[in-house]
């Protein structure tokens, strides 16, 4: 095989994946689009709770179209990217709905971002129009450029609802009353619908910006095809109905939160709690009230759930299903939250260019773990959904063997915007090199190891920060861990260890250190374990090790 010919190589992945006894049949394939499963809910249903108002599917239509008209009349063409950077908010829903109406590319940002940020992200996408939280106005005035101010929209969140809890929602922001987008919805009369764009399948719906942390972010390209086929993956396998109702832990500007909150809701005709940003008290209160049946969020949520003493069971009574994604799972974690609230927390796997799920693990039975490294399992492809695992030369592996996973199916993305070396370097034949290492057992079960970049090299041998993270998980007391290779003159990397506490627990770490060596071999057991009072976080709750890495570099 030729490893830099990307058809010997994509010949070769449609080889492994016919010799395999275990497939995963697809559906038909759907043509409509992420609009065009808004516009088949009735209008009555109700499409978003949030504090105290609820607004319908109807609500969100008449809305969108408002906004729609307004940005077409201002210049807005089919194929112009519109940003939209609140939090999870309904006027997050109307403006994703709207930009679509317009035929506009929906570029989802972090509203926690600086000017600095938001400056190098609009100069890759070059924006059309851009709509802010308003405490980001100042931000987003700054590094907007040549944006029209007339397509220069905050919001407030507080619209619609007089309930603005403080502890969720910062003092009310500046921002010119004629930019605000309630004064923009009121005076906006909706165009007929007929001189909105015509969307397809093929058209880019969203861009996501990945991380970026070994580098410039990218976005990836999502297209309506890719998140209409994983929203009625999700609809399906998580049993969502008219009725149901969607918490909104993920942020909307994540992929979890975009796919798996927002249009899977609309592929189910169902309903989303959104509560402006993620506070586990907040959370708890709105279990209560408004009854959520299903949740998909970061292990690091949950963990906080469990920390709030005033948790119940009954606070989880109302939930049909409760999954994780976004981060590596420790068993020992699910079984504590189930010994607390008498739920099963499910695993997944998926990332910004699989339009969020790739893998689930079924919705009852046992999740096996592997006896080696106590990795819970990640679940099995989604319909429809081929994985294989490969070596460094791209040489698909057997069962057991740890490689890299590379996935196929109507959720990878078409390309990252812009960056063709980039999209060429991970999609080979529609199939997507993902940068996490695992493997598959006998039984078609998936198993992550870590990403390729955390894996650390001690005196040769590898590390894999995960298997130890799930080890310092075990010890009484550990609410997170973390563990990172830092720089060693004689064994070239070693592992340090971050962990912080259970509230009113006090961590030793001279024990965990003996600990981790009855249950670890020598050169994977931490040589320093530092406890901390918090670990650093993304907005969605995935720890960040490269922050602690850069921490260690810099003592």
């Amino acid at each position: 095989m030729t490893a830099g010919d990307p058809r010997s190589v994509a010949g070769v992945y449609e080889a492994a994946v016919a010799g395999r006894t275990i497939a995963s049949a697809g559906r038909v394939p759907d043509a409509r689009t992420a609009l065009d499963i808004f516009r088949s809910v009735a209008s009555s249903a109700p499409a978003v709770f949030y504090f105290d108002v609820t607004l319908t599917y109807g609500d969100v239509d008449l809305l969108s179209s408002r906004l729609a008209t307004h940005l077409r009349t201002k210049g807005l063409v089919a194929g112009d990217r519109v940003a939209i950077i609140l939090q999870n908010t309904p006027q997050f829903v109307i403006a994703a709905v709207a930009a679509w109406k317009a035929g506009a590319v929906v570029v989802s940002l972090n509203p926690m971002y600086r000017t600095s940020e938001l400056r190098r992200l609009f100069a890759d996408c070059s924006p059309k129009a851009v709509l802010c939280q308003d405490d980001q106005w100042e931000n987003v005035r700054a590094a907007a450029g040549k944006v029209d101010p007339a397509l220069l929209l905050w919001s407030s969140g507080r619209e619609s609802q007089t309930r603005n809890d403080a502890r969720v929602m910062p003092a009310f922001g500046v921002g010119p009353l004629q930019n605000s987008l309630a004064a923009v919805l009121a005076r906006e009369a909706a165009t007929d619908a007929e001189l909105f764009a015509v969307l397809a399948p093929d058209d880019v719906a969203v861009l996501l910006y990945t991380s970026g942390t070994t580098g410039v972010p990218k976005g990836a390209m999502l297209t309506h095809g890719n998140l209409v086929a994983n929203a009625l993956t999700c609809r399906d396998h998580f049993e969502l109905i008219g009725s149901s109702r969607i918490f909104g832990v993920a942020p909307l500007f994540h992929v979890t939160g975009f796919e798996i909150q927002l249009v899977a809701a609309f592929a189910a005709g169902a309903a989303q709690v959104l509560t402006y940003r993620f506070h586990p008290q907040v959370a708890l209160d709105a279990f209560l009230e408004h009854r959520p049946t299903f949740v998909i969020g970061a292990i690091t949520a949950f963990i906080a759930l469990m920390n709030q003493p005033e948790a119940t069971s009954p606070h989880f009574a109302s939930f049909v299903h409760i999954y994780s994604g976004g981060a590596p799972i420790a068993p020992a974690v699910v079984q504590a939250f189930a010994e607390r609230f008498g739920r099963s927390i499910r695993s997944s796997y998926g990332m910004t260019e699989l339009t969020a799920p790739s893998h689930l693990a079924p919705n009852e039975g046992t999740i096996p773990v592997d006896p080696a490294s106590g990795a819970l399992s990640i679940g099995r492809p989604t319909p429809g959904t081929n994985v294989i695992v490969v070596d460094d030369a791209r040489r698909p592996l057997k069962p057991g063997e740890h490689g890299e996973l590379v996935v196929r199916g109507p959720q990878v993305m078409s390309g990252y915007w812009c960056k063709p070396e980039e999209t060429a370097e991970v999609l080979v034949g529609g199939w997507m090199h993902t940068g996490d290492v695992g493997f598959v057992d006998e039984s078609g079960w998936f198993y992550l190891v870590d990403r390729k970049k955390d894996m650390i090299s001690a005196s040769g041998f590898k590390v894999w920060p995960r298997e130890v993270e799930d080890t310092l998980y075990a010890f009484p007391g550990v609410r997170e861990a973390a563990v990172v290779g830092a720089p060693d003159p004689y064994r070239g990397e070693t592992v340090i260890a971050f962990v912080s506490a259970l509230p009113g627990a006090a961590l030793d770490a001279a024990a965990l250190s003996r600990f981790c060596r009855e249950r670890l071999a020598a050169y994977k057991c931490p040589v320093e374990i530092n406890v901390v009072a918090d670990l650093p976080k993304t907005a969605t709750g995935k720890i960040t090790r490269n922050k602690l890495r850069d921490d260690l570099r810099s003592r």
